[in-house]
């Protein structure tokens, strides 16, 4: 079967790939040896041991630097592996609170909502009505506003409660992000 000569935009063109006349060729030093024929400049990165890599194939005339591909490969995936680790992904964490709830359970639920602000997370806060509670829906704005009052210190209200359908809904944020 016949090696494919298509190049994925994310890979580079190494050694017989580069269909250049002329190229300008670096060497892994950063040395430049100057504008010679494709030919002989895979011909010079063979005599290293080594690849010859195209960096720069919109430059005139392109760019190829003689290196070890493999190694070059191996450092990126290694970069984007430790660029991936380091990311912080925020969730969204569900406090659920009732109309008739009672001091010690609200204080509960205020000290779970502390902790999932202070570990960077966002906060959504429900109060589901059931029965005859829709009647009473004031009450649940009243419960969102001493939820809001009881962390704001580490967390800022996002969207405000606001009633839909049965459900009462209110987003916070840590302090500091958004």
């Amino acid at each position: 079967m016949e090696r494919c000569l298509f190049i994925s935009t994310k890979e580079l063109q190494i050694n017989e790939e580069i269909r250049d006349k002329e190229v300008r060729v670096i060497t892994d030093d950063g040395e430049q040896l100057g504008i010679m024929s494709a030919k002989d400049a895979v011909k010079e990165a063979e005599k290293r041991s080594l690849d010859l890599v195209k960096i720069a194939p919109n430059a005139q005339p392109p760019v190829c630097k003689i290196m070890d591909y493999g190694k070059y490969r191996f450092d990126k995936a290694k970069k984007e592996k430790e660029a991936k680790k380091n990311q912080k992904v925020i969730e969204t964490k569900e406090i659920r609170l009732s109309v008739n709830i009672d001091t010690h359970d609200f204080d509960t639920k205020v000290n779970h909502a502390l902790k999932f602000l202070k570990s960077g997370n966002k906060v959504k806060v429900s109060i589901r009505f059931r029965g005859r509670e829709m009647a009473h829906a004031h009450l649940g704005n009243g419960i969102m506003e001493r939820f809001a009052v009881a962390v704001e210190e580490l967390g800022t209200v996002d969207k405000p409660a606001k009633l839909e359908g049965r459900q009462m809904l209110m987003f916070l944020s840590p302090k500091g992000a958004k």
